[in-house]
Order: structure tokens, then sequence, then C-alpha cells
């Protein structure tokens, strides 16, 4: 499913180095062990060392204004925060896997840009080191080369979301999605990632559910890798699946005493300006993996599908409430628990859907918290609780109600 998604690779305005390497393990992939950016007179320069020699690509991509860098799979060994601080013009740069085949490093431009220089060069031992030059130019010549890029990018063609369901299988299916990964790290603290915390809590509650033999789980992500917002919500509608749980961890910097966890339901309108900063926060992740920043549209249009909606809304409701309940006899909450807005992952109109914020990572205490392994162990226990709760009610999920109208 995902490659359908990524369809949409960007134009290789610069192309170098070595073949792509072939998809395979992560241990087999070349290792990028440094990165570091400096300026030198006009030029910025952003070095990295590899352990062998690979093929480079890049773009640039415009609102805002970045340089992508394609890569074949890297294995990126070096701390989350590194690229927090840039130079010069270049306010920061992140990397990460894009897809399995695929890996980028975007650098974030305060002012218009372009490569004046790209290479892989070949160093002593068989090791690597890409360099890539950029020099300031103007608007018009920035806008020109971004559209350029645009113009010859094929558009992600999303096709038509069939429910299906194995045969014989009876057991609910669940959706556990951690946010963020590979290129998109989320918050970070210090040295810890988001995108790590919450996928170690995925599938922490992947194996608490399927210890239980009801549940028939499936993850968004299994493993340090970028997933488009749609296509999180694609598998879970493709899957048919009877609950949609997504996994984050918040961050307020100018605000370390607010701490606890918060559950929230999709909704056009917020319910407050926090849920409002949070939702147009995530709803970005495509925007900071170097994705088009344009939502998904579906013809989701007629009496039956706005049914389901309302019905979906309903239950993503009664799963909140209920986990909201649960959570709060075992973790922290946060002093207004439960809140909604216009998540993007929580868009699927026939897949009841919440998203969980753990905690907030700028908060000393839960940050300590989110990374102890008691307790990661003492909240899945919780959320499994809730969701036993949830499926021992007698109605059915709003997905499949609409489709037993059918």
């Amino acid at each position: 499913m995902l490659s359908r998604v990524l369809l949409g690779s960007w134009l290789a305005v610069v192309c170098v180095g070595a073949g792509d390497a072939n998809p395979g393990p992560a241990n087999d992939f070349p290792v990028a062990t440094d990165a570091k950016i400096e300026q030198a007179g006009e030029i910025i320069r952003l070095t990295v060392a590899l352990s062998r020699p690979v093929s480079v690509s890049t773009s640039v991509m415009a609102s805002p204004d970045r340089v992508i860098v394609d890569l074949p799979s890297v294995n990126f060994q070096m701390q989350p925060a590194t690229g927090r601080n840039g130079a010069g013009f270049v306010s920061a740069f992140r990397f990460g896997l894009f897809t399995a085949e695929r890996s980028r490093i975007i650098i974030d431009l305060a002012q218009p840009a372009l490569v004046a220089r790209a290479e892989m060069r070949n160093r002593r031992g068989g090791f690597g080191e890409l360099v890539i030059e950029l020099k300031r130019s103007s608007r018009v010549e920035f806008q020109a080369a971004a559209n350029e890029a645009s113009k010859n990018r094929p558009e992600a063609a999303m096709s038509p979301v069939e429910i299906v369901k194995p045969a014989g299988d009876t057991r609910q299916v669940v959706v556990i999605d951690p946010g963020h990964g590979g290129i998109d790290p989320g918050t970070v603290v210090a040295s810890i990632a988001e995108k790590t915390v919450v996928l170690a809590f995925g599938m922490t509650l992947k194996e608490s559910l399927e210890a239980s033999g009801r549940y028939r789980i499936l993850m968004t992500r299994d493993e340090d890798r970028f997933v488009p917002l749609g296509e999180r919500v694609k598998i879970a509608r493709e899957a048919g699946a009877d609950l949609f749980i997504s996994i984050h961890a918040d961050s307020l910097t100018q605000a370390q005493d607010v701490r606890g966890a918060t559950v929230y339901t999709g909704s056009e309108r917020a319910t407050d300006a926090e849920a409002a900063r949070l939702a147009a926060k995530e709803n970005q992740a495509d925007t900071v993996a170097g994705l088009d920043s344009s939502e998904d549209t579906q013809d989701v249009a007629g009496i039956l599908m706005d049914l389901a909606k309302r019905e979906t809304r309903t239950f993503s409701s009664v799963f909140a409430r209920n986990l909201v309940a649960t959570l709060g006899g075992s973790v922290k909450m946060h002093k207004v628990p439960l809140r909604s807005a216009g998540f993007r992952v929580l868009s699927a109109p026939d897949v009841p859907s919440v998203l969980i914020e753990l905690g907030y990572m700028s908060s000393p205490k839960d940050a300590e918290l989110l990374n102890s392994a008691a307790w990661r162990t003492q909240a899945v226990a919780a959320v499994h609780a809730a969701i036993e709760g949830y499926f021992a009610q007698a109605r059915p999920p709003a997905g499949k109600a609409a489709e037993n109208r059918r």
C-alpha cells in the first residue's frame, strides 16, 4: 500500500555517485556516522560521513522552502538532535528513512537557496563523504526550480478503498499507529525522539493485545520509517478496522510544568486553542518529510457515508471517554483530558479513531515516565483494558454498522 502513495517521487535535478543499494536488512545498509553544517563565505556546506559511497539526488520545494536530498536506504547512526542547529540561511536539517528503499535528508531554508554542488567523495578504506553545498538565490530563481520539480513530479494516485477482512476471522481488527517515524522524528528533547518513544509503546500494546487472542493487530509502522498521513488512514480502512489508535507524545517548550496524558477525537472544530495547535502541528507531518502538504481528497459524499461518519464519531467518543476513565486510574492525566480537533490521521469516515498523547516530552517528569519500561507496561495495561471494555459493549463499531445496511 505504501508504494502507491509514494509514486510521487521527486524530480532529481542533481544525480551523482554510486548505484542505488538494493533493499535489504537495516544492518546491510550503508551507515551514516556523522553530519555537520558550516558556512564558508557565501556557501553553506553540509557534510555527511558514510561507511561507503551511495547515489544522491537533490531538488527544492517551496512553502516552506526546503532542499530535498534523496539517498538509497541509509542506517543513520547519529543523535536525534543532530541538525537542530543550522548555519547562515539554513535553519536546520533532519534525516531518516523515507521508504524501505530510500532515505532522505531535508534542509530547511530561512532564505531561498539552490544546490551549487552535490557530490559523493570516495575516501580511503572504502568510506564515502556526501557534500552538499548551497548558495543563496533570488526568490524568482528558487520558485522556478521548485515549479520545475513539481511539474515533473507525478501525483500519487489514491485507489478506491475496499473494506476487506480475511474470511473466517472473527477477531476485532485494531490498527495501532505510532506517530512520526523515519525522516519525521516528531518532538526531540535532548537525545530522545518522539518517534522512538511512541513506537516502543505501540509495539508493547500490540504484544499485549495479541496475547489475549481476541484481536488481529495491524501496525501502520513497526520500524523507524515514515508513513504519510493519508496512508495511515488507508491502512485502517482497507483492513476493515474496528478501531484505530494513533500514539503521540507532545511538547510545550514554553510550559514545562504542563504534563499528563490527553485523548483526542476528530472534529472539524477544535475544542480549544491547544487542541487546534496540536492538530495543526501533527497535520504537518507530510510537509516535515518533504511531501506536498495538500490534503488527500476522497469522494465520501452521500447519505450513507454521512451516516457512517456520524456513527463513527459517536463510537470514537464512546471509546475516548472509556479510555480517559481507564487511563486516569493508572497514569497522570492532563487537566483537560478529553479534547477534539481536525486531525487528518483521524479522518477515516468508517473507522472509530482516537489519538492518545501519552504525555509531554517537554515536562521532565513526563519525559522520565515515557522512557520507563515500568510506566509503559502500566499505561499499556490501561489502554488494553479500555479496548476490552469498548468491545464488550453490545452495539457494533460504526464501520460494521454502516456495512450491514448495504
